[in-house]
């Protein structure tokens, strides 16, 4: 089941549990995990992108050792809330991912790596640093925004 309907996403998951954020990227997927009181959402892998079967195994397998219940992946639509190549893109992957037979929530990511660069730039993070860091971050920014509207909205 794949929705954009937090209220659908939270019904179909079972009680609490771990969910796993997803910032998609052409050549990277930034990846985070909350915990299964849904409080918190950190940083976790960067997966390089490849093929999308060893791609899709790879997040299989993160998800199998941590204990996920749902997928959030964070949905690049325009300023104005239209969809753009990308939008339709990330469409297409949580399609394929669909398989995994895990509920999936698209959640709008507009302004996430916006703030995650700005939040590492305040840091004084090197060039360097940013590159590393922000997908993930992105990731748990997308994942904290659903937790919080799922666990308190």
């Amino acid at each position: 089941m794949i929705t954009t309907e937090k209220a659908a996403f939270a019904a179909a998951l079972p009680a609490g549990g771990r969910l796993i954020g997803l910032d998609v990227g052409t050549k990277t997927i930034g990846t985070a995990f909350c915990d299964a009181g849904w409080s918190f959402a950190s940083p976790a892998t960067l997966i390089r992108r490849t093929k999308f079967q060893k791609d899709k195994a790879e997040i299989a397998g993160v998800i199998g050792k941590q204990v996920v219940r749902g997928i959030v992946i964070g949905l690049p639509l325009s300023l104005d809330g239209s969809d753009t190549p990308r939008t339709q893109s990330t469409r297409a992957f949580a399609r394929n991912v669909e398989d995994l037979a895990l509920p999936i929530l698209l959640w709008d990511e507009r302004w996430s790596t916006v703030a995650v660069e700005r939040t590492l730039i305040e840091q004084d993070a090197s060039r360097a640093k940013r590159a590393e860091l922000i997908d993930n971050m992105a990731a748990a920014w997308i994942l904290q925004g659903a937790i919080d509207a799922l666990a308190h909205g």
